[in-house]
């Protein structure tokens, strides 16, 4: 086993760490927009291959399309990032950029409709995200290969700001693109896919310590299929299952869940005895490393399905509520939540500048506090909302995620060998992934426990009101309320098609009228929404509280040095000894 040594300063110059942080800024922006653009645009997806959203049986194609990506993301990140420590990460880095981008061209050349078009999407979807995976896995390590670990904090909150803010991002460039056609979602990616590759292999240097070592194809296996396992088990949980409004009684579910759990046991005890193991699990034996993952896993459970419930409370309550015609608020949902970005965008370069400075434990702690409060305020306002306060709102929680994402990032990164830095990094993002799937599965959970608990009277009295037949309307405020949900979202009112024209043809126009209109559904639909979602923010904020503990917890500043590993213009003064050394 050799060890590659990294380039002098000379070969690459003191101005290619700016290389390398543009670079790798664009490669996450284009990742992390690719998800929630996506998401954003579902209606005009839908509408486009001509897929009915109302039909029970393709709510698998809706779950996969919005979850794939992110599936592939988490059960990959690790694997990738340890073969960027073998094979090097800027040839993975490259190579992601380049295959992210055919993922593009060929998600927008889909012709299909109906389940053969949904099908189509799912697969891209997931092939594409192997190209985000090289991106995510390996951009953190490249960043921290090139920076002085004073200026890391900087560097890695710009790269997370951008991150962060493509998540965003993607909300308002999903909504703007899918008013042209919904291909241009993905169209609009090529372009800076294409300069970002050209522009990664013409500059990016090897410059990192790697190591050549065999691949650890057992722990790699059973890390990939067991987390895959468990992720696939918690987004079928969302599924209504028999009679049961959720599939968490589903044999299906529980064998997924209990298999993966079991392999990941399996991958533990492979990668202590195994010679050259994808991740060293002596890693976490560095508080802050340790600390760093769990509030990063722990603040992405919290908000990790947040930003959804926020699309659906603008795209499926609030703004038919304010005239928008269903086939724009797709456009304005993603105006509508730009204080969000703006918050983060403002607080994220900051937080990790001072954090360089002062260390990283207090700001990520306070982010974490911040986030917490942001979620119960956001508790006191009622489902149609004044919008001025609730922006408010929305920027605070958007800025305490800038205050936490940049601080803990650099302070993971820096407690590792350089060696290790690419498994370290996919680990990280295994965390972050594998908690956003997991807050969907349980934020729908509470979404539609919350939602029973409302919706047959609610719907019921409605209906009968406007001189639906009891009988009718029992039937209809007895539909699974996760259908009713979904419908909101992607802009149906389906009351018109769920009673049918005979029973709508024995009533008044007027209740006809009604019934159908833009904003009745939206009216019904958002009390017991508040009340689901009243359950969702108090676990984000309870999430968030535990997180700001493990971040407490996680000590003062520490960095991981290893002589003969650095360039020149690295500093010393901060060196600590590692305890996984």
């Amino acid at each position: 086993m050799s060890r590659r040594s990294r380039a002098p300063e000379g070969v690459v110059g003191h101005r290619y760490k700016w290389v390398v942080l543009s670079n790798t800024t664009i490669g996450v922006l284009l990742a992390s927009m690719n998800t929630t653009s996506l998401i954003i645009a579902l209606p005009v997806i839908f509408r486009g291959i001509h897929l009915n959203p109302l039909d029970p049986a393709n709510f698998p194609y809706l779950l996969w399309i919005m979850m794939g990506y992110m599936l592939v993301t988490a059960a990959l990140v690790v694997t990738v990032g340890r073969i960027g420590d073998i094979f090097g990460r800027v040839r993975t880095y490259n190579l992601g950029f380049a295959w992210f981008t055919a993922g593009s061209i060929a998600l927008s050349l889909v012709w299909g409709h109906g389940t053969a078009g949904a099908l189509s999407l799912v697969i891209l979807r997931m092939l594409q995200a192997v190209g985000g995976t090289f991106l995510l896995a390996n951009s953190a390590a490249i960043i921290t290969d090139a920076f002085p670990s004073d200026e890391l904090g900087l560097a890695l909150g710009i790269n997370m700001v951008a991150a962060i803010f493509g998540g965003f991002f993607g909300i308002v460039a999903g909504g703007l693109l899918s008013q042209v056609g919904w291909r241009w979602v993905f169209l609009a990616n090529v372009p800076f896919g294409v300069l970002g590759t050209v522009w990664a292999y013409l500059k990016l240097k090897e410059i990192g310590v790697h190591v050549r070592a065999r691949i650890d194809w057992l722990g790699n296996l059973s890390f990939a299929a067991g987390l895959a396992m468990v992720l696939v088990g918690v987004t079928y949980g969302i599924k209504p299952y028999g009679t049961s409004l959720t599939g968490w009684s589903s044999p299906f579910v529980l064998w997924m869940i209990g298999s993966g759990l079991v392999l990941l046991v399996v991958f533990v005890a492979i990668e202590r005895h195994v010679a050259e193991p994808m991740f060293r699990m002596s890693l976490f034996s560095v508080r802050a490393f340790t600390a760093g993952n769990i509030a990063q896993f722990l603040g992405a459970v919290g908000r990790g399905g947040m930003q959804f419930m926020l699309i659906i409370w603008f795209q499926g309550i609030w703004l038919p509520q304010h005239g928008y015609d269903f086939t724009r608020t797709p456009l304005w949902s993603g105006l509508y939540m730009l204080p969000w970005t703006l918050g983060f965008v403002a607080a994220g370069p900051l937080s990790g500048r001072l954090s360089d400075r002062y260390g990283p434990r207090p700001f990520a702690t306070a982010g974490m506090v911040l986030s917490a409060a942001s979620y119960l305020l956001m508790m006191a306002f009622p489902p149609n909302f004044a919008y001025a306060p609730f922006a408010v709102v929305m920027a605070i929680s958007g800025a305490a995620m800038g205050l936490f994402a940049a601080p803990n990032t650099a302070s993971i990164m820096n407690a590792v060998p350089a060696r290790e830095r690419g498994a370290a990094s996919g680990m990280r993002v295994t965390f972050a992934n594998a908690g956003m799937p997991l807050s969907m599965g349980l934020f729908f959970t509470l979404m539609v426990v919350g939602l029973n608990a409302e919706v047959p009277q609610t719907m019921s009295r409605a209906l009968v009101a406007h001189g639906v037949p009891a009988a009718s309307a029992s039937a209809l405020a007895h539909v699974p309320p996760l259908g009713y949900l979904f419908a909101s979202f992607l802009g149906y009112n389906p009351l018109k098609s769920l009673l049918g024209p005979h029973v709508l043809a024995q009533l008044p126009a007027h209740d006809v009228a009604t019934i159908t209109s833009r904003a009745f559904f939206p009216q019904i639909i958002g009390g017991p929404f508040k009340h689901g979602l009243v359950l969702i923010l108090t676990f984000a904020a309870v999430m968030s509280l535990v997180a700001a503990l493990a971040s407490a917890l996680r000590g003062q500043r520490f960095v991981h040095e290893e002589a003969g590993s650095t360039l020149d213009h690295r500093p010393t003064k901060t060196v600590a000894t590692s305890s996984a050394e």
